[in-house]
């Protein structure tokens, strides 16, 4: 009972910290406190540019800010909104929307209220957001996750999917998890053989499997013993499954490190709780995690934000289907706990953020992992998002895995395999 009692006031305290930055948390309470480090890779500022007054932009959540995903776009679009000087009846923000009707019906409210452009933030919205495309030609309408823009939708001129390269970003987020492995080895608190991550997924979705595999890769990069271990919560967002699947996989499953993708505070809970490193997502838990957190990864949706604002005002075409990086400034990394991460982490990622703009680092590069013991030399992935094998296409190109390209395939993750050293230990919820 009381265990159910800490675990709820730090839910609570969790919630109150979801204001997420990646910015230093400043943390000078001792001498023996360092706190969190200036975010490794910042938000950067929002280009200026003027905005009409009559213009309007409408931002569609399947959640809210409880749900780290959703607050991520709110945050972002906010950045914006501040930047730009535009009015609370310029920007319009609706949340707890469904991967149902009532995201067709909310577009359409949208549309009619004299938004020029409605965005959607969840995969299950897009059909919907199809639908009102089609009936709204001179609004643009913009979806983040989506597979359809070149594809099955392709006629439409005004429907645009997006994404970003934030496999770069948990890879560096890797680097630290494996680091602290070798330390907790070098301690002699684990052996080699018991550097086991345990990661809390969603669903077994390519945008789950790609941050999962990317985060791993950049483990091993440094601690080639590590292996790892999933659970699954078949939710995007359910505090209660997310903390759950941590605890099974720090008690049954011998996990000693933890990361996810998921969008509540359940598993940084989790980890504070059994004192187990965490490395979160989509923005710094350091407040609600100071003796866990490591470092966290995100993708900065105010780049993308603005720049189909700044492109329907100066009356020219958005890309159909779009991806940004770290060289963008879409993909963001917090400050690293400098009293929970092992030394020389700050140095090492940096090292890795130099290589991913120097266009020498391919977090995919097939000699680093096999599948089933064999090394792939091609891979043909479902780009077009039909579930059939016919038009899929080959995505290694030059020895690695061609991971989210929007020029050549699309933006929206297609790494959908299970590499070795990878062990799935459910697929649906309670297994």
């Amino acid at each position: 009972m009381f265990k159910k009692a800490v675990s709820f006031i730090l839910a609570l305290t969790c919630v109150a910290a979801l204001a997420l930055s990646f910015v230093s948390c400043g943390n000078s309470s001792g001498d023996d406190v360092k706190g969190e480090s200036d975010a490794l890779l910042p938000i950067p500022a929002v280009e200026k540019f003027d905005v009409p007054a009559e213009f309007k932009i409408g931002l569609i959540c399947l959640h809210d800010e409880n749900s780290t995903y959703d607050a991520n776009f709110i945050n972002g679009l906010k950045r914006v909104k501040e930047a730009l000087g535009l009015k609370d009846e310029q920007v319009l923000v609706a949340t707890n929307i469904g991967e149902d009707d009532n995201c067709y019906n909310k577009a359409v409210e949208f549309a009619n209220n004299g938004c020029k452009i409605v965005f959607a933030d969840s995969f299950g919205h897009e059909s919907f957001m199809a639908k009102a495309a089609k009936e709204y030609p001179n609004v643009q309408f913009c979806h983040a996750t989506g597979t359809s823009s070149k594809y099955g939708n392709s006629d439409l001129a005004n429907f645009h999917n997006a994404f970003a390269n934030i496999y770069e970003g948990r890879y560096c987020a890797g680097i630290a998890a494996g680091l602290k492995l070798n330390e907790m080895i070098k301690e002699g608190k684990i052996k080699e053989e018991e550097a086991v991550i345990g990661y809390v997924g969603a669903f077994t979705y390519a945008e789950v499997v790609s941050g999962l595999t990317s985060f791993f890769l950049g483990a091993r990069s440094v601690c080639p013993t590590a292996t790892m271990k999933v659970r699954y919560t078949g939710s995007w967002y359910d505090p209660t499954r997310e903390q759950e699947a941590a605890q099974s996989l720090i008690t049954t499953d011998k996990c000693v490190l933890i990361s996810q993708h998921a969008d509540s505070l359940g598993a940084p809970t989790a980890c504070e709780l059994a004192g187990v490193p965490n490395v979160s997502y989509n923005g710094s838990t350091y407040s609600a995690g100071p003796n866990t957190f490591l470092i966290s990864s995100a993708i900065n949706w105010s780049v993308y934000f603005a720049y189909i604002i700044k492109t329907v005002v100066n009356n020219g075409t958005i890309d159909k289907d779009w991806c940004g990086g770290i060289n963008e400034g879409s993909v963001v990394l917090s400050g690293i706990n400098l009293d929970a991460c092992a030394d020389g982490t700050e140095k090492a990622i940096k090292d890795a953020i130099d290589a991913f703009k120097a266009g020498t680092l391919h977090v995919f590069d097939t000699s680093k992992f096999t599948v089933e013991g064999k090394t792939l030399t091609e891979y043909l992935a479902d780009v077009d998002g039909d579930f059939t094998a016919e038009g899929n296409k080959n995505v290694i190109v030059n020895g690695y895995f061609d991971e989210s390209n929007a020029s050549d395939f699309r933006s929206a993750p297609y790494f959908d395999l299970i590499i070795d050293g990878i062990e799935n230990k459910n697929v649906n919820y309670g297994d």
